[in-house]
Protein backbone atom coordinates (compact mmCIF):
# COMPACT_ATOMS: atom_id res chain seq x y z
CA UNK A 1 0.00 0.00 0.00
CA UNK A 2 2.87 2.33 0.82
CA UNK A 3 4.53 1.51 -2.43
CA UNK A 4 1.31 2.41 -4.26
CA UNK A 5 1.14 5.90 -2.72
CA UNK A 6 4.81 6.49 -3.48
CA UNK A 7 4.19 5.69 -7.10
CA UNK A 8 1.22 8.07 -7.25
CA UNK A 9 3.25 10.87 -5.60
CA UNK A 10 6.13 10.35 -8.01
CA UNK A 11 3.75 10.55 -10.96
CA UNK A 12 2.29 13.82 -9.69
CA UNK A 13 5.78 15.29 -9.28
CA UNK A 14 6.81 14.17 -12.75
CA UNK A 15 3.59 15.53 -14.24
CA UNK A 16 4.10 18.89 -12.52
CA UNK A 17 7.71 19.04 -13.66
CA UNK A 18 6.73 18.36 -17.28
CA UNK A 19 4.07 21.04 -17.19
CA UNK A 20 6.51 23.54 -15.74
CA UNK A 21 9.07 22.70 -18.38
CA UNK A 22 6.48 23.06 -21.08
CA UNK A 23 5.38 26.41 -19.66
CA UNK A 24 8.93 27.65 -19.49
CA UNK A 25 9.61 26.50 -22.99
CA UNK A 26 6.53 28.31 -24.34
CA UNK A 27 7.35 31.43 -22.32
CA UNK A 28 10.88 31.62 -23.72
CA UNK A 29 9.65 31.35 -27.37
CA UNK A 30 7.21 34.38 -27.33
CA UNK A 31 9.83 37.19 -27.76
CA UNK A 32 11.19 35.55 -30.92
CA UNK A 33 7.67 35.37 -32.42
CA UNK A 34 7.06 39.04 -31.62
CA UNK A 35 10.29 40.05 -33.35
CA UNK A 36 9.35 38.09 -36.46
CA UNK A 37 5.88 39.70 -36.50
CA UNK A 38 7.44 43.17 -36.21
CA UNK A 39 9.76 42.41 -39.09
CA UNK A 40 6.82 41.28 -41.23
CA UNK A 41 4.84 44.46 -40.39
CA UNK A 42 7.81 46.69 -41.26
CA UNK A 43 8.25 44.93 -44.57
CA UNK A 44 4.55 45.33 -45.36
CA UNK A 45 4.70 49.03 -44.47
CA UNK A 46 7.80 49.45 -46.60
CA UNK A 47 6.01 47.89 -49.56
CA UNK A 48 2.95 50.08 -48.95
CA UNK A 49 4.93 53.35 -48.74
CA UNK A 50 7.00 52.46 -51.78
CA UNK A 51 10.23 52.96 -49.79
CA UNK A 52 13.15 50.68 -50.31
CA UNK A 53 16.68 50.39 -49.23
CA UNK A 54 17.69 50.27 -52.93
CA UNK A 55 19.08 53.59 -54.31
CA UNK A 56 16.62 55.61 -56.49
CA UNK A 57 17.13 55.10 -60.23
CA UNK A 58 17.32 58.49 -61.98
CA UNK A 59 14.92 59.38 -64.77
CA UNK A 60 16.72 59.77 -68.07
CA UNK A 61 15.71 62.21 -70.79
CA UNK A 62 16.91 62.16 -74.37
CA UNK A 63 18.97 65.08 -75.61
CA UNK A 64 16.09 66.39 -77.72
CA UNK A 65 13.81 66.42 -74.66
CA UNK A 66 15.97 68.87 -72.71
CA UNK A 67 16.62 72.34 -74.14
CA UNK A 68 18.17 75.59 -73.04
CA UNK A 69 16.25 78.88 -73.45
CA UNK A 70 17.20 80.76 -76.60
CA UNK A 71 17.35 84.46 -77.29
CA UNK A 72 15.52 85.41 -80.46
CA UNK A 73 13.48 88.21 -81.99
CA UNK A 74 9.76 87.62 -81.90
CA UNK A 75 7.50 89.25 -84.48
CA UNK A 76 4.38 90.62 -82.81
CA UNK A 77 1.03 90.18 -84.55
CA UNK A 78 -2.14 92.19 -84.29
CA UNK A 79 -5.17 90.25 -85.54
CA UNK A 80 -8.74 91.31 -86.14
CA UNK A 81 -11.56 90.09 -88.30
CA UNK A 82 -14.71 91.24 -90.01
CA UNK A 83 -16.72 91.08 -93.24
CA UNK A 84 -15.60 92.48 -96.57
CA UNK A 85 -17.63 95.49 -97.69
CA UNK A 86 -17.76 97.36 -101.00
CA UNK A 87 -17.42 101.12 -100.52
CA UNK A 88 -18.52 101.66 -104.12
CA UNK A 89 -22.19 100.81 -103.62
CA UNK A 90 -25.07 102.80 -105.12
CA UNK A 91 -28.83 102.43 -104.73
CA UNK A 92 -31.03 103.38 -107.70
CA UNK A 93 -34.25 104.93 -106.41
CA UNK A 94 -37.49 106.09 -108.00
CA UNK A 95 -37.30 109.87 -107.93
CA UNK A 96 -41.03 110.18 -108.55
CA UNK A 97 -44.04 108.01 -107.83
CA UNK A 98 -45.38 105.86 -110.64
CA UNK A 99 -45.67 102.38 -112.09
CA UNK A 100 -42.51 100.48 -112.95
CA UNK A 101 -42.94 99.69 -116.62
CA UNK A 102 -39.72 97.77 -117.28
CA UNK A 103 -36.47 96.64 -115.66
CA UNK A 104 -33.84 95.55 -118.15
CA UNK A 105 -31.23 94.03 -115.81
CA UNK A 106 -31.10 91.12 -113.39
CA UNK A 107 -28.98 90.32 -110.34
CA UNK A 108 -25.36 89.56 -111.21
CA UNK A 109 -25.35 91.50 -114.49
CA UNK A 110 -22.69 94.11 -115.14
CA UNK A 111 -23.82 97.66 -115.98
CA UNK A 112 -22.02 100.80 -117.13
CA UNK A 113 -22.33 104.27 -115.67
CA UNK A 114 -25.18 106.17 -117.35
CA UNK A 115 -26.84 103.03 -118.71
CA UNK A 116 -30.66 103.04 -118.74
CA UNK A 117 -31.85 100.23 -116.51
CA UNK A 118 -35.63 100.66 -116.62
CA UNK A 119 -38.51 103.09 -116.94
CA UNK A 120 -41.29 104.33 -114.71
CA UNK A 121 -44.66 105.47 -116.06
CA UNK A 122 -45.40 108.95 -114.69
CA UNK A 123 -48.99 109.57 -115.87
CA UNK A 124 -49.79 111.88 -112.98
CA UNK A 125 -46.66 113.87 -113.63
CA UNK A 126 -47.55 114.24 -117.32
CA UNK A 127 -50.84 115.88 -116.33
CA UNK A 128 -49.00 118.25 -114.07
CA UNK A 129 -46.67 119.16 -116.94
CA UNK A 130 -49.66 120.08 -119.11
CA UNK A 131 -51.11 122.14 -116.29
CA UNK A 132 -47.89 124.06 -115.73
CA UNK A 133 -47.53 124.65 -119.48
CA UNK A 134 -51.00 126.22 -119.55
CA UNK A 135 -50.06 128.46 -116.65
CA UNK A 136 -47.01 129.60 -118.57
CA UNK A 137 -49.14 130.54 -121.58
CA UNK A 138 -51.60 132.41 -119.35
CA UNK A 139 -48.77 134.34 -117.70
CA UNK A 140 -47.33 135.16 -121.11
CA UNK A 141 -50.71 136.53 -122.34
CA UNK A 142 -51.12 138.60 -119.19
CA UNK A 143 -47.69 140.10 -119.71
CA UNK A 144 -48.47 140.97 -123.32
CA UNK A 145 -51.70 142.67 -122.29
CA UNK A 146 -49.92 144.64 -119.55
CA UNK A 147 -47.25 145.79 -121.99
CA UNK A 148 -49.83 147.01 -124.53
CA UNK A 149 -51.73 148.87 -121.82
CA UNK A 150 -48.55 150.51 -120.60
CA UNK A 151 -47.62 151.64 -124.11
CA UNK A 152 -51.05 153.21 -124.54
CA UNK A 153 -50.73 154.97 -121.20
CA UNK A 154 -47.37 156.37 -122.20
CA UNK A 155 -48.95 158.01 -125.28
CA UNK A 156 -51.81 159.39 -123.22
CA UNK A 157 -49.42 160.70 -120.61
CA UNK A 158 -47.42 162.46 -123.32
CA UNK A 159 -50.62 164.29 -124.41
CA UNK A 160 -51.45 165.12 -120.78
CA UNK A 161 -54.62 163.01 -120.86
CA UNK A 162 -53.63 160.87 -117.80
CA UNK A 163 -51.69 161.61 -114.67
CA UNK A 164 -48.24 160.39 -113.85
CA UNK A 165 -49.69 158.11 -111.15
CA UNK A 166 -51.70 156.19 -113.72
CA UNK A 167 -48.57 155.75 -115.81
CA UNK A 168 -46.65 154.38 -112.81
CA UNK A 169 -49.43 151.92 -112.08
CA UNK A 170 -49.35 150.56 -115.61
CA UNK A 171 -45.58 150.17 -115.41
CA UNK A 172 -45.94 148.18 -112.13
CA UNK A 173 -48.52 145.94 -113.78
CA UNK A 174 -46.04 145.11 -116.54
CA UNK A 175 -43.36 144.17 -114.01
CA UNK A 176 -45.79 142.02 -112.07
CA UNK A 177 -46.87 140.15 -115.18
CA UNK A 178 -43.27 139.58 -116.20
CA UNK A 179 -42.44 138.11 -112.78
CA UNK A 180 -45.48 135.84 -112.94
CA UNK A 181 -44.29 134.53 -116.32
CA UNK A 182 -40.85 133.74 -114.91
CA UNK A 183 -42.41 131.86 -111.97
CA UNK A 184 -44.65 129.85 -114.28
CA UNK A 185 -41.69 128.88 -116.48
CA UNK A 186 -39.66 127.76 -113.47
CA UNK A 187 -42.52 125.64 -112.15
CA UNK A 188 -42.98 124.05 -115.56
CA UNK A 189 -39.26 123.25 -115.79
CA UNK A 190 -39.35 121.46 -112.44
CA UNK A 191 -42.24 119.27 -113.52
CA UNK A 192 -40.62 118.55 -116.88
CA UNK A 193 -37.45 117.50 -115.11
CA UNK A 194 -39.55 115.00 -113.21
CA UNK A 195 -40.49 113.40 -116.52
CA UNK A 196 -36.83 112.64 -117.10
CA UNK A 197 -36.80 110.87 -113.73
CA UNK A 198 -39.04 108.25 -115.24
CA UNK A 199 -35.87 106.68 -116.70
CA UNK A 200 -33.77 104.64 -114.22
CA UNK A 201 -30.09 105.34 -114.97
CA UNK A 202 -27.03 103.60 -113.43
CA UNK A 203 -25.02 106.15 -111.42
CA UNK A 204 -21.83 103.99 -111.36
CA UNK A 205 -20.33 101.06 -113.20
CA UNK A 206 -20.57 97.76 -111.39
CA UNK A 207 -22.64 94.62 -110.85
CA UNK A 208 -26.32 94.48 -109.96
CA UNK A 209 -26.36 93.06 -106.43
CA UNK A 210 -30.08 93.18 -105.70
CA UNK A 211 -33.44 94.06 -107.27
CA UNK A 212 -35.91 95.55 -104.81
CA UNK A 213 -38.85 95.93 -107.23
CA UNK A 214 -40.45 94.12 -110.17
CA UNK A 215 -42.12 95.49 -113.31
CA UNK A 216 -45.75 96.37 -112.69
CA UNK A 217 -45.25 97.50 -109.10
CA UNK A 218 -46.46 100.91 -107.99
CA UNK A 219 -43.45 102.86 -106.72
CA UNK A 220 -43.33 105.75 -104.30
CA UNK A 221 -40.87 108.59 -104.53
CA UNK A 222 -37.37 107.61 -103.26
CA UNK A 223 -38.26 103.90 -103.14
CA UNK A 224 -35.20 101.63 -103.79
CA UNK A 225 -35.33 99.76 -107.09
CA UNK A 226 -31.78 98.40 -107.69
CA UNK A 227 -28.48 98.09 -105.79
CA UNK A 228 -25.26 98.29 -107.81
CA UNK A 229 -21.91 97.26 -106.30
CA UNK A 230 -18.40 97.98 -107.58
CA UNK A 231 -16.17 95.21 -106.17
CA UNK A 232 -12.94 96.31 -107.86
CA UNK A 233 -11.99 97.70 -104.44
CA UNK A 234 -13.08 96.13 -101.17
CA UNK A 235 -12.56 97.01 -97.53
CA UNK A 236 -12.34 95.00 -94.32
CA UNK A 237 -13.97 96.80 -91.41
CA UNK A 238 -12.57 95.41 -88.13
CA UNK A 239 -11.79 96.57 -84.61
CA UNK A 240 -8.74 96.32 -82.33
CA UNK A 241 -8.29 96.99 -78.63
CA UNK A 242 -7.13 100.33 -77.34
CA UNK A 243 -3.92 98.69 -76.05
CA UNK A 244 -2.94 97.59 -79.59
CA UNK A 245 -4.03 100.46 -81.81
CA UNK A 246 -1.01 102.60 -80.88
CA UNK A 247 1.22 100.17 -82.80
CA UNK A 248 -0.79 100.57 -86.01
CA UNK A 249 -0.65 103.35 -88.60
CA UNK A 250 -2.31 104.03 -91.96
CA UNK A 251 -0.37 102.58 -94.86
CA UNK A 252 0.95 99.50 -93.00
CA UNK A 253 0.86 96.27 -95.06
CA UNK A 254 -1.59 93.62 -93.94
CA UNK A 255 -2.05 89.93 -94.77
CA UNK A 256 -5.74 89.10 -95.12
CA UNK A 257 -7.06 85.54 -95.09
CA UNK A 258 -10.48 85.35 -96.75
CA UNK A 259 -12.78 82.37 -96.29
CA UNK A 260 -12.83 80.24 -99.41
CA UNK A 261 -9.52 81.64 -100.71
CA UNK A 262 -6.42 79.45 -100.49
CA UNK A 263 -3.76 82.16 -100.27
CA UNK A 264 -3.59 85.32 -98.19
CA UNK A 265 -4.43 88.57 -99.94
CA UNK A 266 -2.24 91.65 -99.58
CA UNK A 267 -3.87 94.78 -98.24
CA UNK A 268 -3.02 97.96 -96.36
CA UNK A 269 -4.44 99.95 -93.48
CA UNK A 270 -6.55 102.71 -95.02
CA UNK A 271 -8.12 104.39 -91.98
CA UNK A 272 -8.13 104.21 -88.18
CA UNK A 273 -11.09 105.56 -86.24
CA UNK A 274 -10.31 108.56 -84.01
CA UNK A 275 -12.26 107.23 -81.01
CA UNK A 276 -13.24 103.93 -79.41
CA UNK A 277 -16.73 102.53 -79.58
CA UNK A 278 -18.69 103.29 -76.38
CA UNK A 279 -18.71 100.34 -73.99
CA UNK A 280 -16.40 98.12 -76.07
CA UNK A 281 -12.97 99.81 -75.82
CA UNK A 282 -12.46 98.82 -79.45
CA UNK A 283 -11.30 101.14 -82.22
CA UNK A 284 -12.32 100.61 -85.82
CA UNK A 285 -9.62 99.85 -88.38
CA UNK A 286 -10.33 99.75 -92.13
CA UNK A 287 -8.22 97.62 -94.49
CA UNK A 288 -8.23 98.34 -98.22
CA UNK A 289 -7.97 95.41 -100.66
CA UNK A 290 -7.39 95.62 -104.40
CA UNK A 291 -9.74 93.23 -106.22
CA UNK A 292 -9.21 93.94 -109.90
CA UNK A 293 -9.79 90.32 -110.91
CA UNK A 294 -12.96 90.29 -108.76
CA UNK A 295 -12.10 87.01 -107.03
CA UNK A 296 -13.42 88.33 -103.74
CA UNK A 297 -17.01 89.23 -102.98
CA UNK A 298 -18.58 91.65 -100.57
CA UNK A 299 -19.83 89.92 -97.44
CA UNK A 300 -17.07 87.29 -97.22
CA UNK A 301 -15.57 86.91 -93.75
CA UNK A 302 -11.86 87.70 -93.47
CA UNK A 303 -9.05 87.70 -90.89
CA UNK A 304 -6.39 90.44 -91.02
CA UNK A 305 -2.89 90.02 -89.55
CA UNK A 306 -0.48 92.90 -89.10
CA UNK A 307 3.11 91.83 -88.40
CA UNK A 308 5.17 94.17 -86.22
CA UNK A 309 8.97 93.70 -86.23
CA UNK A 310 10.79 93.18 -82.91
CA UNK A 311 13.52 95.60 -81.89
CA UNK A 312 15.19 93.35 -79.29
CA UNK A 313 16.17 89.74 -78.59
CA UNK A 314 14.04 87.93 -76.04
CA UNK A 315 14.62 84.84 -73.86
CA UNK A 316 12.28 82.14 -75.19
CA UNK A 317 11.36 78.50 -74.62
CA UNK A 318 9.14 76.11 -76.62
CA UNK A 319 5.46 76.68 -75.99
CA UNK A 320 5.08 72.93 -75.35
CA UNK A 321 7.41 73.22 -72.36
CA UNK A 322 5.07 75.52 -70.43
CA UNK A 323 2.39 74.05 -68.19
CA UNK A 324 -0.21 75.68 -66.04
CA UNK A 325 -1.42 74.69 -62.60
CA UNK A 326 -4.03 76.71 -60.71
CA UNK A 327 -3.49 79.63 -63.07
CA UNK A 328 0.31 79.70 -62.61
CA UNK A 329 2.56 79.04 -65.62
CA UNK A 330 5.60 76.88 -64.93
CA UNK A 331 8.31 74.74 -66.52
CA UNK A 332 10.26 71.69 -65.35
CA UNK A 333 14.04 72.00 -65.16
CA UNK A 334 16.92 69.69 -64.24
CA UNK A 335 19.08 71.27 -61.54
CA UNK A 336 21.95 69.46 -59.80
CA UNK A 337 20.64 66.11 -61.02
CA UNK A 338 17.08 66.56 -59.72
CA UNK A 339 13.78 67.72 -61.17
CA UNK A 340 12.44 71.12 -60.11
CA UNK A 341 9.32 73.02 -61.07
CA UNK A 342 9.89 76.72 -61.68
CA UNK A 343 7.12 79.33 -61.90
CA UNK A 344 7.60 81.59 -64.93
CA UNK A 345 6.20 84.89 -66.18
CA UNK A 346 5.41 84.86 -69.90
CA UNK A 347 5.52 87.63 -72.46
CA UNK A 348 5.09 87.57 -76.24
CA UNK A 349 3.98 84.44 -78.07
CA UNK A 350 4.91 83.42 -81.60
CA UNK A 351 2.72 80.52 -82.75
CA UNK A 352 4.59 80.44 -86.06
CA UNK A 353 7.86 79.56 -84.32
CA UNK A 354 6.13 77.71 -81.51
CA UNK A 355 7.99 79.74 -78.87
CA UNK A 356 7.01 81.99 -75.98
CA UNK A 357 8.96 84.72 -74.21
CA UNK A 358 9.95 84.08 -70.56
CA UNK A 359 10.30 87.25 -68.53
CA UNK A 360 11.31 85.55 -65.26
CA UNK A 361 11.82 82.09 -63.77
CA UNK A 362 14.66 80.65 -65.91
CA UNK A 363 18.04 81.77 -67.20
CA UNK A 364 20.00 81.18 -70.38
CA UNK A 365 21.79 78.20 -68.79
CA UNK A 366 18.68 76.44 -67.45
CA UNK A 367 17.99 72.88 -68.61
CA UNK A 368 14.29 72.90 -69.44
CA UNK A 369 12.18 69.89 -70.36
CA UNK A 370 11.04 70.62 -73.91
CA UNK A 371 7.62 68.97 -73.49
CA UNK A 372 5.05 68.42 -70.77
CA UNK A 373 5.04 65.03 -68.99
CA UNK A 374 2.70 63.43 -66.51
CA UNK A 375 3.61 62.12 -63.06
CA UNK A 376 6.78 64.14 -62.61
CA UNK A 377 7.83 64.57 -58.98
CA UNK A 378 9.81 67.53 -57.72
CA UNK A 379 13.11 66.40 -56.26
CA UNK A 380 13.24 63.17 -58.28
CA UNK A 381 16.64 62.16 -59.65
CA UNK A 382 17.00 63.01 -63.34
CA UNK A 383 19.68 63.40 -65.95
CA UNK A 384 20.08 64.09 -69.64
CA UNK A 385 21.36 61.35 -71.89
CA UNK A 386 24.21 62.19 -74.22
CA UNK A 387 23.08 59.34 -76.49
CA UNK A 388 19.34 59.22 -77.11
CA UNK A 389 19.58 55.49 -77.77
CA UNK A 390 20.96 54.58 -74.32
CA UNK A 391 18.87 52.13 -72.37
CA UNK A 392 20.35 52.81 -68.92
CA UNK A 393 18.22 54.05 -66.06
CA UNK A 394 14.47 54.45 -66.15
CA UNK A 395 13.23 54.96 -69.71
CA UNK A 396 11.14 58.07 -70.39
CA UNK A 397 8.20 55.93 -71.54
CA UNK A 398 8.02 54.59 -67.97
CA UNK A 399 7.44 58.13 -66.69
CA UNK A 400 4.70 59.24 -69.07
CA UNK A 401 3.94 60.02 -72.68
CA UNK A 402 4.22 63.68 -73.70
CA UNK A 403 0.88 65.39 -73.33
CA UNK A 404 0.24 69.06 -74.00
CA UNK A 405 -3.38 68.87 -72.94
CA UNK A 406 -3.06 67.33 -69.46
CA UNK A 407 -1.91 69.34 -66.41
CA UNK A 408 1.28 68.48 -64.56
CA UNK A 409 0.97 66.60 -61.29
CA UNK A 410 3.57 66.73 -58.61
Amino acid sequence: MRSKWLAVALGVVLLGGGTGAAWMSGHLKWPAADAQAGTDKAAAKSRKDGSSDKPETPLEFAAREVVQPQRTRMVARVEFSGPLVAPGTAVVRARAGGTLLSLAVAEGERVAAGQTLGRIELSELAGRVAERSALVESARATLAQAERQHQSNERLAAQQFISGVALDNSRAAVETARAALLAANASADVVKAGLRDGALVAPIAGIVAKRQALPGEKLAAEQPVLTIVDIARLELAGAVGTHEVARLAPGMPVDVEVEGVDRAVAGRIARIAPAAEPGTRAIGVTIELANRDERLRAGQYAMARVQLPDDQERLTVPMAAVGNTAGQDHVWVIEAGTLARRAVTLGRRDPGQGRVEVLSGVSDASQVLAARFDNLREGAKARQLADAGSALGTPLAAVSAASASQPLRK
